[in-house]
């Protein structure tokens, strides 16, 4: 005779998913605002801004860090966030489109994209202001292979580059002044 009671715990232990000790609860840091998620270490903070945050600044784009719709900031760096694991996150400040204009630099990214009409669609340019002011950040004055470095894998379908880059000229060429 067989004993069920075994057979059910062999089959439950087998079929039931475990933590393995994956923590699934982390404390992490944007827009200078402490939040508390609860979600798996590998979710990548896109989904934690997006879906759990209400974020939705941060775009998703192609989902493997090559268009750039989905650029933050990661302590004053520009990262993709779908590439970014929620674990890697916890001792970073995080900065979002939404708290960019927090930063004086930041906020005049944004003044001279609304300045000089910058977008079209505007899908990209969060992803785009927030390279821009990271590259801005780092090169106040920055020159054309500055630009192109700090803008590379940043995508506009609708091709708005040469205003992209007049904006950015104009405020390296502000800093001179």
């Amino acid at each position: 005779m067989v004993d069920d009671t075994a057979t059910l715990k062999r089959v439950v232990s087998i079929n039931v998913p475990k933590t393995g000790g994956l923590q699934l609860s982390y404390t992490i840091v944007v827009n200078g605002v402490k939040h508390d998620v609860d979600a798996e270490g590998d979710t990548p903070l896109l989904w934690v801004l997006r879906d759990i945050l209400n974020m939705t600044g941060t775009k998703f784009g192609c989902g493997i860090g090559l268009c750039g719709a989905c650029t933050v900031h990661a302590n004053g760096s520009a990262v993709r966030s779908c590439q970014l694991p929620l674990e890697d996150t916890v001792n970073m400040r995080i900065t979002t489109i939404e708290g960019i204009g927090e930063t004086a630099i930041g906020k005049q990214v944004q003044e001279r994209w609304l300045t000089l009409d910058v977008p079209q669609c505007g899908y990209c340019q969060g992803g785009q202001i927030m390279s821009a002011t990271a590259l801005l950040t780092r090169t106040p004055r920055p020159k054309d292979k500055d630009i192109d470095a700090g803008m590379a894998g940043n995508i506009c379908r609708c091709g708005c580059y040469s205003r992209i880059r007049a904006a950015i000229k104009q405020l390296g060429e502000a800093q001179t002044a």
